[in-house]
């Protein structure tokens, strides 16, 4: 699935986006906004992998918040002015779409987006398979080594996750941001349930409709992260 954010500042044309998005089979939205400062916020939290902006919007434009970005993830413009569709490319934009919007041409540059998204989760799962099953982060004044496959589940507590482990009683508690942490993991093995849960697919044992259980404990599962396990498990 590719997780995608809308942005417009007008309520019907984010309704429509919206709507469009919940037809490409696909695409998870993770999350609607209708200024700039609120999808900065979504980003520091969630991964995203494919933005959908309105260039004119209050405060910074679509091209003024692309400009500020220092990760880029996959961005589709949609606007009603053709005079910055230079521009747009010039930022490495996968499409530009001027507004009202056909769907087949909306469907078109989604599937743009799907090849290069594709592409580009190809390239970084070759590259994973040649590194290390694990990563260090700072804990307790020291860099601490973290096993991949000893991960049960993190927990994000604002600015700080919580690791835990297989065989330790207590948690590593690090500053770290949940969107940084997921990026780290393989979706192979790591599965996003719930704003504040990651869980390792090895140590599910059952899911319901609302939960998803680790032998004895129960985490919660949101709506929006529901798609990703029906991905993984084929079903729900």
């Amino acid at each position: 699935m590719i997780r995608c954010l809308a942005v417009d500042d007008e309520p019907l044309a984010l309704e429509l986006l919206e709507d469009n998005i919940s037809k490409i089979p696909f695409l998870q939205l993770i999350a609607s906004c209708d200024n700039v400062m609120d999808a900065m916020k979504i980003m520091q939290e969630e991964s995203i992998d494919l933005i959908f902006l309105d260039i004119q919007m209050p405060g910074l434009t679509g091209l003024q918040f692309i400009e500020s970005m220092t990760e880029k993830p996959m961005i589709i413009l949609i606007t009603a002015y053709k005079k910055f569709a230079l521009e747009g490319f010039n930022l490495d934009v996968t499409d530009y779409l001027v507004k009202p919007v056909p769907l087949d041409r909306f469907i078109k540059a989604c599937n743009k987006a799907k090849q290069l998204f594709e592409l580009k989760s190809s390239h970084k799962n070759v590259t994973s398979s040649a590194t290390p099953g694990y990563f260090f982060v700072n804990a307790d004044y020291s860099l601490l080594k973290i096993t991949r496959s000893d991960i049960i589940y993190i927990e994000g507590l604002k600015d700080y996750i919580k690791i835990h482990l297989k065989n330790s009683q207590h948690p590593v508690v690090t500053r770290m941001p949940m969107k940084t942490i997921e990026e780290e993991l393989p979706p192979s093995e790591f599965i996003r349930i719930h704003k504040s849960y990651i869980v390792s697919v090895s140590f599910i044992t059952a899911i319901r409709k609302s939960s998803v259980f680790l032998d004895s404990l129960e985490l919660p599962l949101s709506d929006t992260y529901r798609d990703a396990v029906s991905a993984i498990t084929g079903k729900l």
